[in-house]
């Protein structure tokens, strides 16, 4: 494995750690804002907007930059708008920074996978992504817990400090350890766009958004649950949480190994069967601490295991604007967050029973499934691949 992967997913985690950081600390944020909580909330909403539009646009607006240079700008941004953060004196100066770090954010993402299936052997592929989803998944799941912690200690701007700080060694080892890295085949923005035209991959990120939203129809609200199913306290649910986190971190490189072993195509199939039955018998375990904990640890692993070998299939299906479509997937992981959020909120409010979730977020899986299955079922056109690559050689 090329140890500049590990360089890219320690920097997947310093830029994904800004997003659902603020989750734990709103109240705080609130108070010291001089705004409710409802409304400090909002900064949640226009991260994942913002990242979800600003991924695919500014990748296509960019394809022509060099991308070691176009990285290291990318990062230079996101430590100014932590730093904006820290500094921040009222709420609308403080959405101004996260609409900036969240553009920043999906555009290093975005280019930390692309560049690592670049620089990784087709064979390591999928657990060299699987490295990377680590990173992301390990921000996302383990950053609230860390900010509570150091508001705790600290205050709620010394955590975006932090970020910044560790921006700038992020910073440095990209500069030491990589060369630069060309373009590659570059295609026209209409043309990337068109790419979208491709059924087959158009229903993967169908997928990818769909299991998101019945994981997070479940996860968005899984204090209520452990406290209405499981009688637990705020210190114990703390301790789940952090053992679901370990085990979501634990499920990118699972992803990438099962992918490796046989074949993205059947992992795909297999990650999401096992998720949404994992989801369905999870209110069904709560009978049983250990049992639950075991249900609890599968349920978080797979939650991150799809992405590493979707994103693989991706690339073996349309290699030409394998870049554009990294991006647009990572959109639809962002889409289907909102609104597997959303879904569960819905849930809440018409039952009143957070025990009904997790068989509404396993209705969506399947969704998901059937929308892999679909895409795995219509073949590659191969005559457009050529015409494409010619087209993108033609462009160079």
């Amino acid at each position: 494995m090329d140890f500049r992967v590990f360089l890219l997913a320690i920097s997947a985690i310093t830029v994904g750690l800004v997003e659902l950081i603020v989750g734990g600390i709103l109240p705080v944020i609130a108070d010291d804002l001089n705004v409710s909580i409802a409304t400090a909330g909002q900064l949640i909403t226009i991260f994942a907007l913002v990242y979800a539009i600003a991924g695919p646009v500014l990748l296509s607006l960019t394809a022509k930059v060099e991308r070691k240079k176009l990285y290291l700008i990318t990062l230079g941004v996101f430590f100014l708008g932590n730093v904006f953060t820290y500094f921040s004196p009222t709420f609308a100066t403080m959405m101004t920074a996260r609409i900036l770090t969240a553009a920043s954010a999906a555009l290093v993402i975005v280019l930390s996978l692309t560049i690592t299936a670049r620089i990784s052997k087709p064979q390591h592929r999928a657990k060299a992504l699987g490295y990377i989803y680590m990173g992301i998944s390990s921000s996302l799941v383990l950053g609230v817990p860390i900010g509570i912690v150091i508001t705790n200690a600290f205050g709620w701007r010394t955590v975006f400090l932090g970020i910044a700080i560790l921006t700038v060694g992020t910073i440095a080892l990209i500069s030491k350890f990589f060369d630069e890295i060309p373009t590659g085949k570059v295609q026209p923005l209409a043309a990337q766009l068109k790419a979208l035209a491709n059924k087959k991959i158009v229903f993967a990120h169908l997928a990818t958004m769909f299991m998101l939203a019945g994981h997070y129809t479940v996860y968005a609200y899984f204090t209520p649950f452990l406290e209405t199913t499981m009688n637990l306290g705020p210190s114990t649910i703390s301790i789940f949480y952090f053992i679901f986190g370990i085990a979501a971190v634990s499920g990118g490189a699972f992803g990438g190994g099962l992918a490796s072993r046989i074949g993205s195509k059947k992992s795909i199939l297999f990650i999401l069967g096992a998720f949404a039955v994992s989801l369905f018998i999870l209110p069904y375990s709560t009978f049983s601490l250990p049992v639950f904990l075991v249900v609890m640890m599968v349920w978080g692993a797979l939650s991150w295991a799809l992405a590493p070998p979707q994103q693989d299939y991706i690339i073996q299906s349309d290699p030409v604007s394998s870049d554009i479509h990294q991006s647009f997937n990572n959109s639809a992981l962002q889409i289907g967050i909102a609104l597997g959020s959303g879904v569960g909120g819905m849930v809440f409010s018409q039952t009143g029973s957070v025990t009904s979730m997790p068989a509404v977020g396993g209705i969506i899986v399947i969704i998901a499934f059937i929308c892999a299955a679909i895409s795995l079922s219509i073949s590659v056109d191969k005559k457009r691949n050529r015409q494409e690559q010619q087209q993108a050689v033609s462009c160079e």
